[in-house]
């Protein structure tokens, strides 16, 4: 007899269960010399009932035959009721205490004992269970073969499980519990179109022995639902009902769960109603359905109902309704439900931990994201054999938290942490997002060159493209957006061609390049809304306010929805582009023509419009008017305005308007202190820094970027960092001297400085734009346009030096501010004076 010794340490190792006699002493035993005495001693050294019912049984047993098939049918029982009691490590101990006591297993041994080796997934034992059948002859027993198609499937081989079910199916000994283990090795690899096939090829046969039953539809449906293949759901759903199957409630529940997951959850509905028992599984697959498509009332109705009925609620439950409020961002919810998720004892899986940290990111709550770390630490991470896909799920949400709470740190090294032969496509997403969206984008673009390297072999998907594609729109690199776009169309990403598109269109407009964002918009086979505002908005930031409304009234043309947002891009494209009169009839007929009441936000747009007209008194009387308590947005564009028409009065008013408002920050007391600077009120200037001081509010420095032949440089004002810093001051002071002969007046108001005016300009030449200006000219071919960022609004002085320098050199000039672009040729700029 062949006795496998693949069995871990541990296992081997066990004291469940062992005799202390050999089978041979029991044989000896029940012979006739045997006496009551010996019997009793025996009785004694029995540790259960069961050990007792064995040396019984043999006592009484007829003939040696009937004593060794009920002693293998005890054996049996033994390790059937292990693996009925989930106790898989333990049938397999029985199994291997049965054949070093020389018992010989039958083939009704051996399908408990696969069972218990597909549970574990050990593959190994399962083959050398395999062989020892093979050995005894019991390959050609269904219960046996069925008990290895399902070993097989479970242990994810279904090379081996199809090849065993061709065979048994050939040799004809094959019945629907073959057809229906093999099927359930399929769903259980997501293989659903090859569950469909399989089940087509059982029908086929047209056997009254192989008519699907309960546990085939249980098998089938899913798969239905995966594919979204409802109408053959339906089909099958007509099946069950002429065979009498709905009745069973786990065939009612994989109809409602196969409709739920192809988003008909109406019909799913009326199938639950009509279910005369319900189990907690029925309520499940209709919240998570209703929760996955967005119908989250119904989804939270559901779950008050189960609440009432006073139906016990699992994991699935809640973890379906947390996921429905993580989904809206409804983060404070989310932590609601589960703290009473915990309070009610039931333990999170995966799926709510990952849904929980969703919630922690949306509203910053770090705090409680580490609480959820440590518990997923303690409870999933560090547990020996957990499983390895689920863990990174839980890692990715837990980076994913970390970044949008603005801890690039502890993303960066978590991320570190995991071996790259680990990582996945989210795992690099979400980092690479994190610092697009909260970090340094360079360094978000400097993982996305990392991901694409051979060694990593990790493939970017949509939502890669899109964080890359945000860095380079925050960056204003144009050279890396184009060639992310060239790896776009080389990799066609058709599936999500619009979601990447829209990201283009805006990665486009905002480095410096409207005209090639219309180019992808034209280009676009399906438009969405996302599309066409993107593309208004990046009108309006280049000031082609006219081209801005072009494309609205096209949007209303192709009957797309009007709504508030696009309004907000409307009214922008007006402030930025000097059309107040269009602006002024947008916003009054907004209501009455569209159906969009104008919210805090609109109104803030048109304090913008008229401010930067110099209509301030208006801009107050419409701040007035308002049916809504002005908003910090309000006050600050009525305070940037007061600054471009140096109104002091006013800017008080707005400035104190905002400290009320509990809003102030850098940009507040930055505004209000050049307010004082231009009106030369330097003891305000000096009160409005000492508040700055005292509130711990530190005033961003200005910066500039420009884009070299090879490379992005940034400068700071008065910086002489760079090698080329003597080239650089050269340049310009050559380019002050030359434009100075053609009329330029240095605007020293903007030497935001208590010193005399010589000084002043001094310090203007010192500016970040234009050290930035000198190093493109230097460096880039003549021709070329040099592009140049600035993370504040652009300085005045700085604006008219470039707009007569654009006449003297071989460039245009292209400037994005906080605020807009600035197209600088031939002595003229697109802003035309409204920034």
């Amino acid at each position: 007899m062949l006795v496998p010794s693949f069995l871990p340490p541990k296992l081997s190792n066990s004291t469940l269960l062992h005799f202390p006699f050999k089978s041979t002493s029991v044989f000896a035993f029940f012979s006739s010399s045997t006496t009551p005495s010996s019997f009793t001693h025996l009785l004694k050294q029995c540790k259960s009932c069961i050990k007792a019912k064995l040396v019984v049984a043999g006592a009484f047993s007829p003939t040696a035959t009937t004593w060794l098939s009920q002693v293998v049918f005890y054996w049996n029982n033994l390790i059937k009721r292990s693996v009925i009691l989930r106790c898989n490590g333990s049938a397999l101990v029985l199994f291997r205490e049965m054949l070093r006591l020389d018992w010989n297993p039958d083939g009704y041994t051996y399908p408990y004992v696969l069972k218990a080796c597909g549970e574990l997934r050990y593959l190994f034992c399962g083959e050398s269970v395999h062989g020892m059948i093979l050995v005894s002859g019991l390959e050609s027993n269904v219960f046996v073969c069925n008990g290895l198609i399902a070993m097989y499937g479970k242990c994810g081989v279904l090379g081996y499980a199809r090849q065993m079910f061709d065979e048994t199916v050939v040799r004809g000994i094959g019945d629907v519990v073959t057809w229906n283990s093999m099927a359930a090795g399929y769903v259980q690899k997501d293989e659903y179109k090859k569950v469909l096939e399989l089940f087509d090829s059982m029908v086929s046969f047209n056997c009254f022995e192989l008519r699907p039953d309960a546990v085939s539809l249980v098998n089938v449906l899913p798969a239905c639902g995966c594919l979204g293949d409802w109408r053959r759901g339906k089909q099958l759903q007509g099946y069950a009902i002429r065979r009498c199957l709905h009745e069973d409630v786990f065939v009612g529940n994989a109809i409602v769960d196969m409709y739920a997951k192809c988003t008909r959850l109406d019909d799913a509905n009326k199938v639950f109603g009509l279910m005369e028992v319900k189990d907690v599984v029925s309520w499940n697959a209709l919240v998570t359905g209703y929760s996955q498509i967005g119908r989250f009332d119904e989804a939270l109705g559901l779950f008050e109902r189960m609440r009432e009925e006073e139906i016990e609620l699992n994991v699935v439950t809640w973890s379906a309704v947390i996921s429905g409020y993580a989904q809206r961002d409804l983060g404070y919810e989310v932590l609601n439900i589960f703290k009473e998720m915990m309070l009610s004892g039931a333990e999170p899986n995966v799926i709510t931990l990952v849904s929980v940290l969703s919630g922690c990111a949306s509203i910053g709550a770090l705090h409680q994201g580490k609480e959820t770390h440590c518990y997923a630490i303690k409870r999933m991470l560090s547990l020996e054999g957990s499983n390895a896909e689920e863990d990174i799920m839980v890692i990715n949400a837990l980076i994913d938290m970390y970044a949008k709470c603005k801890e690039m740190k502890i993303a960066q090294a978590m991320f570190d942490v995991i071996d790259w032969r680990e990582r996945n496509v989210v795992t690099w997403t979400v980092m690479i997002g994190g610092y697009a969206q909260h970090g340094d984008a360079n360094d978000a673009l400097e993982l996305f060159s990392a991901m694409l390297k051979d060694e990593y072999s990790v493939i970017p998907n949509a939502y890669t493209i899109a964080c890359a594609l945000v860095a380079c729109s925050r960056l204003s690199s144009l050279r890396i957006g184009r060639q992310i776009h060239a790896y776009v169309l080389r990799q066609g990403y058709e599936p999500t061609m619009v979601f990447v598109a829209n990201c283009l269109i805006d990665m486009y407009a905002k480095s410096g390049d409207v005209d090639a964002a219309r180019l992808v918009f034209d280009n676009m086979s399906q438009r969405n809304t996302v599309s066409w505002t993107s593309l208004m908005t990046g009108y309006g930031m280049h000031g082609r306010g006219e081209e801005a409304l072009q494309v609205f009234n096209m949007m209303r043309g192709a009957g797309l929805p009007i709504d508030g947002v696009t309004f907000l891009v409307v009214l922008y494209a007006c402030s930025h582009s000097g059309m107040v009169d269009q602006g002024m009839n947008y916003f009054k007929n907004m209501k009455g023509d569209f159906g969009v009441v104008p919210a805090a936000e609109h109104y803030a747009c048109v304090i913008d419009i008229l401010g930067r007209a110099g209509r301030l008194n208006e801009a107050m009387k419409l701040i007035e008017d308002m049916p809504m308590e002005p908003t910090s947005v309000v006050w600050v564009a009525l305070l940037s305005a007061c600054r471009v028409h140096k109104n002091v009065d006013l800017a008080e008013h707005a400035a104190a308007k905002l400290t009320e408002l509990e809003s102030e920050n850098d940009g507040t007391y930055t505004l209000l202190s050049n307010i004082y600077a231009n009106a030369k009120r330097w003891k305000d200037v000096a009160r409005v820094r000492s508040l700055m001081k005292h509130s711990g509010i530190r005033k961003r420095p200005g910066c500039s970027w420009v884009q070299g032949k090879k490379e992005t440089v940034t400068f700071f004002v008065g910086d002489r960092s760079h090698p080329m810093s003597e080239k650089i001051y050269d340049l310009i002071e050559d380019l002050i001297h030359r434009i100075k002969a053609m009329g330029y007046i240095p605007e020293t108001s903007f030497a935001l400085h208590d010193v005399d005016d010589e000084e002043k300009g001094d310090l203007l030449i010192e500016h970040s734009e234009k050290l930035a200006l000198a190093y493109g000219i230097l460096t880039t071919t003549p021709g070329v346009p040099i592009r140049i960022t600035k993370n504040l609004r652009v300085c005045g002085d700085c604006h008219t030096a470039m707009t007569y320098m654009s006449k003297i050199i071989e460039h245009e000039i292209i400037v994005r501010d906080s605020s807009r672009f600035h197209h600088i040729k031939n002595g003229s700029c697109s802003c035309r004076g409204f920034w």
